[in-house]
């Protein structure tokens, strides 16, 4: 038995990377996976992999009337949650001098108002003792060159992780926000110029102090970590899964 069996679990952005991961070992624990995605054709794919009676659901969380697809589908099935893992969301490189209005309100949109309208619209289903994940990120902790907007979205996603985890505690509800190190993923690597991947992936190992980048599977076991009655005595907390990248 696993420590999720019979329960439901939420991932937005759940097709490839650390979403894809996620889903998967949160089914692997017995729980019904939601996973949401862009493209159908990937969507498919993923819920193949995920297996277990997973369900895709075409989303953009950007788009936020496409979240109110996910709840119907959701409740169409007969299910309330027990777990959300807010992963959809990104961003790209640009230097402060750069940056454009268009690439401000993507990056907010996606990690923030992706994040904060998620969960405001997933609140009616979920049930007590339910647990929200919110996905981090060591940005805000250094002062990355060129990724200031992305570092600022996730400052506010961390800032909104414990402000939610102060109005749903009454309602049994945790929040934590989950914060992976550099970890090998599609959208990791597509940071990248073409054929510059290894040597992106090479320099981040560098700044970890364990001297290599996590893999999705590692950030898995901390999402079923927070999803599960292991994390019990946890809300409003920030875990970071870096390698002692912020830490050490």
């Amino acid at each position: 038995m696993g420590v999720l069996q019979n329960k439901t679990a939420l991932v937005t952005g759940g097709t490839s990377g650390i979403g894809l991961a996620a889903a998967r070992r949160l089914a692997e624990e017995g729980a019904h996976v939601f996973v949401t995605g862009r493209s159908q054709q990937r969507l498919d794919e993923a819920v193949a992999q995920i297996g277990l009676g997973a369900t895709g659901v075409v989303s953009d969380v950007s788009n936020f009337a496409d979240i109110d697809v996910v709840v119907e589908a959701i409740e169409a099935h007969g299910h309330e949650l027990d777990v959300v893992f807010t992963n959809a969301g990104g961003g790209e490189f640009a230097l402060i001098s750069d940056v454009t209005v268009e690439h401000y309100l993507d990056t907010f949109n996606r990690n923030v108002g992706g994040t904060l309208f998620t969960v405001q619209k997933v609140l009616p289903l979920l049930n007590r003792g339910a647990s929200i994940v919110l996905a981090g990120s060591t940005a805000p902790s250094k002062g990355m060159p060129a990724f200031g907007i992305y570092a600022a979205s996730k400052a506010a996603v961390r800032s909104l992780g414990r402000t939610m985890a102060a109005e749903l505690v009454d309602r049994g509800i945790r929040v934590n926000v989950l914060v992976p190190g550099p970890v090998e993923t599609p959208g990791l690597t597509g940071l990248a110029p073409a054929g510059g991947e290894s040597e992106l992936l090479a320099e981040m190992a560098a700044s970890v102090p364990m001297k290599r980048v996590g893999h999705v599977d590692e950030i898995a076991s901390a999402v079923a970590f927070l999803a599960s009655d292991a994390s019990s005595f946890m809300t409003g907390s920030e875990l970071f899964v870096d390698g002692g990248e912020v830490q050490v």
